[in-house]
This record gives C-alpha cells, structure tokens and sequence, in this order.
C-alpha cells in the first residue's frame, strides 16, 4: 500500500503545483490588466490636455487676439488702403 500513498501524495504535489501556476498568472494577468485601465485613463486624461491646449494655441493665433496685442505692445497698427504696397515676385512670369 505505500506503493499507493506515493502516487496519492505525488498526484496531489502535482495538482498542487498546478494550481499555484494557475493562481500565479491569473494575478499577473489581473495586473496586468489594472496597469493597462490606468495607462488607458492617463492617455486619455493627456489628449484631453493636449485637445485644451491645441484649441488655447488655435485661439492665440487669431486675429482677435493678436491684432489688440501687436497694437499694445509693440506699437503696431492696420494699414490702410494706400499703406498696402504689392511687390512682383522676384523672377518675374512670364
């Protein structure tokens, strides 16, 4: 009989170590999966950022906003008509 008790105690070493592998990676996988939710959450939470601050950019360049500054700070006006000289480019068409 202890020729049994040998396999007996050897089958449940084995289903044992089976079971702690399949334990093992089902936590590795569920961190894995958690990692991968916040990384998701963080990209998103950045283009969101990046989105605002593409529409911030957008709106400084537009003329409503650059026409007040240019006239404050540096001095700067809008021409008039007879301000506006048209220079042929060099090389001429022919």
């Amino acid at each position: 009989m202890a020729k049994g008790r040998h396999w007996v105690a050897a089958w449940l070493v084995a289903f044992l170590a089976t079971t702690w592998v399949v334990y093992a990676r089902q936590t590795a996988a569920i961190r894995a999966a958690r990692e991968l939710a916040e990384l998701r959450a963080r990209r998103a939470n950045l283009e969101a950022h990046r989105a605002d601050l593409e529409r911030r950019i957008r709106a400084a360049q537009g003329r409503s906003v650059l026409v007040p500054r240019a006239q404050q700070r540096l001095g700067l006006h809008l021409p008039s008509d007879s301000e506006i000289i048209l220079l042929p480019a060099p090389g001429g068409s022919h």
